[in-house]
């Protein structure tokens, strides 16, 4: 089932020091709103998989919550 991700990014000192991947998934989700991952990994023009990595950084970091998307269930 897929994931669907949302962000709210207050201070750009929290994206500092991550991968640049993960700083445009997050500023991609934080200007479009939710997300699932095939949607993000076409707007941020990312593979899926790096999409994936991105997401599990920002989730370790509390940056992003994801949760299970039911748009395609």
């Amino acid at each position: 089932m897929p994931t669907e991700s949302s962000c709210s990014v207050s201070d750009a000192a929290e994206l500092q020091e991550l991968q640049p991947s993960a700083k445009l998934v997050a500023k991609t989700l934080e200007y479009e709103g939710k997300l699932t991952q095939p949607q993000l990994s076409e707007s941020a023009l990312l593979p899926v998989r790096t999409v994936r990595s991105a997401l599990r950084i920002l989730e370790e970091n509390d940056i992003i919550t994801a949760r299970i998307s039911t748009m395609d269930a």
